[in-house]
């Protein structure tokens, strides 16, 4: 797919109207949303994603519309097991109910910033450097190793380097101030906990993306199918952490599934670095002389 530069502006200027859009109607009335808004939010945008996809399929082919999506499948499977991890960050923060929505929107698009960036690096690395599919498939095939062999215990959020690093930078409320992430107090300018956890939730969402990008590159090497794949499975996590908070527990076999979709894409990964060596090292082979 060899895409002019308004389609990408194009798609990218869709999500922002979708997420400004979204972002409006979380500020204008804070609150827990019900299951029907939830279930609602979420069709939304499981809806907008057929249709993008069938619209790829349309223009581009039924190549690059199973690329989309396989790669969306996987990236929303692979997105519903970072809900544990943000409920925990949310009980960690003690974040009132009424703003999570908040919270978890601005996480959200700040994660989505950074797999754009985390992405395009990824992209142009894959199209230099063919062994990184080694490493990739490799990993892939460690982490399902992990969630196989993950024992039940009780989860705990740990900060991470970036949320440490704010923490020490910024001087810090001890309360929340409704849904303000900065106030003046005592004559300075001072964060709240609202913007400390909403770092959390989006940096912690990238440290998750270090095996989702390299799964859906297994699966596509086209840096928009890569993108607007994470996009869509990112843009309906707000309402599915609602919908399904409360079942999270009950996903005792959740990790297991993703293991073995991770596992499934890291063997082909593996198995086509292979392939293109051997194809590379037939070609430069050079051909027997006829004269023996």
């Amino acid at each position: 797919m060899d895409l002019p530069a308004w389609v990408w502006l194009a798609t990218i200027g869709g999500f922002c109207l979708v997420l400004a859009l979204d972002f409006y109607l979380v500020a204008r009335n804070p609150r827990e949303p019900g299951f029907r808004e939830c279930v609602a939010w979420v069709s939304f945008y499981v809806g907008l994603a057929i249709a993008f996809g069938v619209g790829v399929l349309l223009l581009s082919g039924p190549s690059a519309g199973g690329e989309f999506f396989a790669g969306w499948i996987t990236e929303y499977s692979l997105s519903v097991d970072n809900l544990f991890v943000f409920l925990l960050i949310m009980s960690r923060f003690q974040v009132p109910r009424r703003y999570r929505q908040k919270v978890l929107l601005i996480g959200i698009v700040m994660a989505l910033v950074m797999r754009g960036a985390f992405i395009a690096a990824g992209a142009e690395a894959v199209a230099r450097f063919d062994w990184l599919f080694y490493v990739f498939g490799a990993f892939l095939i460690y982490t399902a190793w992990k969630l196989i062999g993950h024992e039940e215990e009780e989860a705990e959020f740990s900060e991470n380097l970036a949320l440490r690093a704010v923490r020490r930078v910024l001087p810090t409320t001890d309360g929340y101030h409704g849904a303000r992430m900065t106030v003046r107090h005592l004559g300075r300018r001072m964060v709240t906990p609202m913007l400390i956890v909403m770092v959390a939730i989006g940096t912690t969402d990238l440290l998750f993306a270090l095996d989702s990008i390299p799964a859906i590159f297994g699966l596509t090497k086209e840096p928009y199918l890569v993108f607007t794949a994470n996009a869509f499975a990112l843009m309906g996590l707000r309402q599915l952490f609602f919908l399904i908070g409360g079942l999270l527990d009950r996903l005792v076999y959740l990790s297991k599934g993703l293991s073995v979709v991770l596992a499934f894409i890291g063997v082909k990964l593996v198995l086509e670095a292979l392939h293109h060596d051997g194809s590379r090292g037939r070609r430069r082979s050079p051909s027997p002389s006829r004269w023996g």
